[in-house]
């Protein structure tokens, strides 16, 4: 239920009518779910995680940068997000403090993840049709309730610019990710049909839980109980207690992936320890990390929207390098890349960090801090991470031109 959040947040804090949170969460999604097609699309016939293939422009130690920024993001950020959605909901079923059923919700989380993919395939199995019917309920028994003339707007373009950076970070958060579980599929599977589905399982699930949540904003108050209170509150109690468990398990399944993939990132980053033992060691150590932050969030849940956006901030600057290497690389081989330590271009790593900063410096608009442009008109709104995706694809094709860096690079397997 995280991703419906934003748009809770959006008619809150921003002062957007339902239309436009609804249109804002839609914009923003659809940009992050049209990434995330892309580079599914590439997984079967790289094999690997999409860490792994970012190498490929950023370089065996450049690729630090995007890895580790994703390794700290999923693995800390985006586990603490989810597990206090997941511990509210469960402290409104049970009556116990939320503290607790934060630690509780950590353990199953970090014990699905440590053990790796074939355990979170089985569990995601298991969950979706449990989630599916709740959803169902959840929209069926508080959509009337909704009434969208509360929403009165306000909040002009500046909100809704805010909003759809959001919740792009929110869908392009799974970006890093995307080759992570596509890698599985075999190489001759279509593309096409790889980067669509893909693209459908975050842009339907994020879609669809934003508008049921902009609607719910509008019977919801500021000052009542936690979000899953206010939420369920209009709901017959049978109801309500599964809404509340499909809210447990759905935080659940999303942090195993985030704890799987963010210790994939961590893989990447070319530590030499066993695998295995670096995925324990990465899903313990994010899940403590997490945890700690999560206890933050239970007090401070409104940070959610900062948050967001700070995860456009990298991922928009990471994406416009990766995409237009994609491009000028097009037809060529470059599977050795991912695996050659030499391999150490400039032009990646240089673009993104630029990106981040100018685009941060100039139109960054937060509680933490408030860039150039926003400072000085207010209502301007916050257009960082697509300044950043621009700014990052121009510059890494300037560079890429001025580099003139090896093009091709056969991978060759060592035979014992």
């Amino acid at each position: 239920m995280t991703a419906g959040s934003g748009s809770v947040i959006a008619v809150w804090y921003f002062g957007l009518t339902v239309g436009q949170a609804v249109a804002a969460c839609v914009l923003g999604t659809g940009l992050g779910a049209l990434s995330h097609a892309v580079l599914s699309a590439r997984g079967p016939s790289a094999g690997v995680p999409q860490m792994i293939i970012s190498r490929i422009p950023f370089g065996f130690r450049g690729n630090i940068l995007p890895a580790g920024l994703n390794a700290v993001v999923a693995g800390v950020g985006w586990f603490a997000i989810n597990s206090v959605s997941g511990a509210f909901a469960l402290a409104t079923l049970t009556g116990w403090d939320s503290k607790l059923t934060l630690v509780i919700v950590v353990v199953v989380q970090i014990l699905v993840a440590f053990f790796g993919h074939n355990l979170l395939q089985r569990w995601e199995r298991l969950a979706f049709p449990v989630l599916a019917v709740i959803f169902v309920l959840a929209f069926a028994t508080s959509i009337g309730h909704a009434d969208p003339s509360a929403a009165t707007g306000g909040g002009g373009i500046g909100g809704f610019l805010i909003v759809v950076g959001a919740t792009f970070g929110y869908a392009a958060g799974w970006n890093p990710f995307a080759a992570d579980y596509t890698r599985y599929l075999p190489p001759t599977v279509s593309k096409a049909a790889t980067g669509l589905w893909a693209a459908l399982g975050v842009f339907v699930a994020c879609s669809v839980l934003e508008l049921l949540g902009a609607f719910a904003a509008t019977y919801m108050s500021i000052d009542g109980g936690s979000p899953t209170d206010e939420f369920t509150k209009v709901m017959p109690t049978g109801i309500a207690d599964l809404v509340l468990i499909g809210i447990v398990v759905g935080s659940i399944s999303a942090n195993a992936i985030n704890l799987y993939s963010g210790a994939m990132s961590f893989l990447a980053l070319g530590i030499k320890i066993n695998l295995g033992m670096r995925r324990a060691i990465a899903a313990v150590v994010f899940g403590v990390l997490g945890t700690v932050m999560a206890f933050y969030g239970l007090d401070h849940f409104s940070d959610f929207e900062n948050f967001l956006l700070v995860v456009a901030y990298w991922v928009g600057p990471w994406l416009g390098v990766f995409l237009t290497d994609q491009v000028l690389r097009r037809g060529h081989d470059v599977d050795g890349m991912m695996f050659d330590e030499r391999h150490n271009p400039w032009a990646g790593v240089v673009a993104m960090a630029v990106g981040i900063v100018v685009s941060v410096w100039l139109f960054s608009n937060q509680v933490f801090y408030v860039g150039v442009v926003p400072s000085a008109n207010p209502s301007f709104g916050d257009i960082a991470f697509e300044v950043g995706f621009v700014i990052s694809a121009v510059l890494y094709w300037v560079f890429y031109r001025l580099s003139r860096p090896q093009a091709d690079e056969h991978l060759v397997v060592p035979v014992s």
